[in-house]
């Protein structure tokens, strides 16, 4: 996998022997604490051997991998991105950025490979920067989705369309992908089959004397305090008739906090107003994921990412009916599956068994593949650094294409119409600690508003919309 962005060629008619390759320098660009995650396994993946993120491949160069947060209201806070676990990406080193400002790094720092862990306008913002560069050596592009892509398909794979890799998680989300581009004309030949980069841990092994459940909460699904409340009354009431079975309630952020999506509602907050207070087997956890199923014995959702992980792990898994089987709620991803089930069936001993053609189609790997689920991204990502010049990207959405919708894209990033800043995009560069640290306490206490009016003020309002 040679860097495409290096002058390390040997004088002519010398060998080095003892010289070592020059680094691959990738970045990775994420806007949130999930899609850090996949974004940093993800480099990970691309640049290691045999689909392991630890195990270099057979010649490969050596990998430095920067890590960007891209500045918003999701950006994830330094708890967050300890919990995420070890991506191999030092996260002291990790800082935020505006996507000019990225734009600039990229022009500057000379990168080889570029991985977008970002919402779909971001990606499509970027790609217009990048384009508009116009960089005699720009680095290979890769996107992709965090987990399962149960709404907004055209939108988001359209906002994701120009960049050289789109990483599809399954085959059954490959055959999607490319279904969408060519039923709209554009080039599908991007999309590249893998799977999730986190997948992983060992296969589930019942212990002598533990009995663990998990509940893998999700920050917007269900939206509403009504069903979150059921949900949460649901699974106390299962701890309440199963006293010696250990009941967890995952969490993916402290209030006040924000993730991928936005959570109006805490089960925290929920909680504390529970009647009757919490059975002494139930408790709220924290933490990464896997650790948390490493002493699973049923993971119940309605329809979280975790489930995945849980199915390639081989962890009983059921995904939950209780509130309908709704797009809204993406648990209609996982008809077929045979892992639908309810409240009342697990109350009463139920464990649903997994579809083992729906397993096949969904990229989780429980059959073992899971080493080599990276070997044709990889390779394609390899043949585009090798190429003598990438011509600048070319998404779908242009001017000419989507005159009333790529301007308001762009503009959110301070971008124009054509792909280049916005005049006073790019603040001067910081002198000094003290002004340094003012902005930094100006966005904290902006940050602080935003997330107030969304978790305080929003539902406030809205239930007084309906009164």
């Amino acid at each position: 996998m040679p860097p495409r962005n290096s002058n390390s060629a040997s004088p002519a008619g010398l060998e080095s022997t003892d010289t070592p390759s020059p680094a691959l320098r990738v970045a990775v660009l994420a806007d949130s604490d999930t899609r850090w995650k996949w974004g940093a396994l993800t480099a990970r993946r691309l640049t290691s051997g045999a689909g392991r993120a630890d195990t270099p491949g057979a010649g490969a160069p050596r990998a430095e991998i920067s890590g960007l947060l891209l500045r918003g209201r999701a950006t994830p806070t330094p708890r967050q991105l300890a919990e995420v676990g070890d991506v191999g990406i030092d996260t002291d080193r990790v800082r935020e950025v505006t996507a000019v400002e990225f734009l600039h790094t990229v022009r500057d720092e000379g990168y080889d490979l570029v991985v977008l862990a970002l919402v779909g306008g971001a990606v499509q913002a970027v790609l217009h920067g990048l384009a508009a560069l116009r960089m005699p050596a720009r680095p290979v592009v890769v996107t992709g989705y965090v987990g399962v892509v149960y709404e907004k398909l055209a939108d988001g794979l359209l906002l994701r369309h120009g960049a050289d890799v789109v990483l599809a998680n399954s085959r059954h989300d490959a055959d999607r992908f490319r279904a969408v581009y060519d039923g709209v004309g554009a080039d599908s030949s991007a999309v590249t089959e893998a799977a999730l980069p986190f997948l992983g841990g060992a296969p589930h092994r019942p212990e002598p004397g533990r009995d663990t459940v998990v509940f893998a909460a999700q920050p917007s699904v269900p939206a509403s305090r009504a069903d979150r409340t059921y949900l949460l009354r649901r699974l106390v009431e299962h701890a309440r008739l199963h006293p010696k079975r250990e009941v967890l309630l995952k969490l993916r952020s402290k209030p006040g906090e924000h993730t991928t999506h936005i959570e109006e509602l805490p089960y925290q907050r929920l909680a504390e107003r529970l009647p009757g207070g919490l059975p002494p087997n139930f408790r709220l956890v924290y933490g990464h994921m896997g650790e948390v199923l490493d002493r699973t014995d049923l993971l119940v959702t309605v329809s979280s990412t975790a489930a995945l992980e849980s199915l390639h792990r081989r962890i009983p898994t059921a995904v939950l009916t209780d509130l309908g089987v709704r797009e809204t709620l993406g648990n209609h991803h996982f008809i077929g599956s045979g892992l639908l089930t309810s409240w009342d069936h697990l109350d009463g001993g139920a464990h649903p068994q997994p579809d083992a053609q729906w397993l096949a189609g969904q990229g989780v790997a429980a059959d073992g593949t899971y080493d080599t689920a990276y070997d044709t991204a990889r390779a394609k990502v390899t043949a585009l650094l090798a190429a003598d010049r990438l011509p600048a990207p070319a998404p779908y959405y242009t001017p000419a294409t989507a005159p009333g919708y790529l301007p308001g894209i762009l503009a959110r990033h301070h971008l124009a119409p054509d792909g280049h800043p916005l005049p006073g995009a790019l603040a001067p560069r910081e002198t000094g600690r003290v002004r340094g640290a003012v902005r930094e306490a100006v966005r904290d206490a902006a940050r602080g508003a935003y997330r107030h009016g969304v978790q305080r003020v929003a539902p406030v309002i809205r239930r007084m919309g309906e009164l």
